[in-house]
C-alpha cells in the first residue's frame, strides 16, 4: 500500500497528520496524538480558548478577510502573547482539520503540515 493510500488522521492537539503505521494495527481508533509532546501537554483551556478566539476573530472579519494568529494569541494571553504563537497556530491547523478554515501563505492555500514562516487563517472559500 501505497503512503499516500494509508488512513490518516489530524492530532487532537497540534493539528498536524497522523499517518497509520503497523503498530497501530490493533488500537488505530484510539490514537489521538502525533507525538510525545503532544501527549504529555495534552489539549488544556488555552488550546480551546485560542481555537475559540480565532473562530470569533473570523466570524468578525469580512468574508474574504484573514487573522494573523498573533492577533489571536493576543486576544488570549495579552502582555505574555508571544508564547501562545505555537498554539495559535495550532488552533488554526486543527479548525483546518475540520474543515473550517485555511491557511495560506503570500495568499495561496498551503499545507498546514509544511507552512514555515508569518501565514494567514481565513474561512474556506
Amino acid at each position: 500500500m501505497s503512503r499516500s493510500a494509508l488512513p490518516t488522521k489530524p492530532c487532537a492537539r497540534c493539528g498536524r497528520t497522523i499517518t497509520w503505521r503497523k503498530a497501530w494495527a490493533r488500537d488505530w481508533e484510539s490514537v489521538r496524538w502525533c507525538s510525545d509532546s503532544c501527549r504529555k501537554h495534552g489539549l488544556t483551556q488555552v488550546d480551546l480558548d485560542l481555537q475559540d478566539s480565532l473562530e470569533s476573530l473570523l466570524e468578525a472579519r469580512a468574508r474574504d478577510a484573514s487573522v494573523c494568529p498573533s492577533e489571536v494569541a493576543r486576544a488570549v494571553g495579552g502582555e505574555d502573547w508571544r508564547d501562545l504563537m505555537e498554539s495559535a497556530r495550532s488552533a488554526a491547523r486543527r479548525l483546518v482539520a475540520d474543515g473550517r478554515a485555511e491557511i495560506t501563505q503570500g495568499g495561496r492555500v498551503i499545507d498546514p503540515d509544511h507552512a514555515k514562516g508569518p501565514i494567514r487563517v481565513r474561512r474556506p472559500r
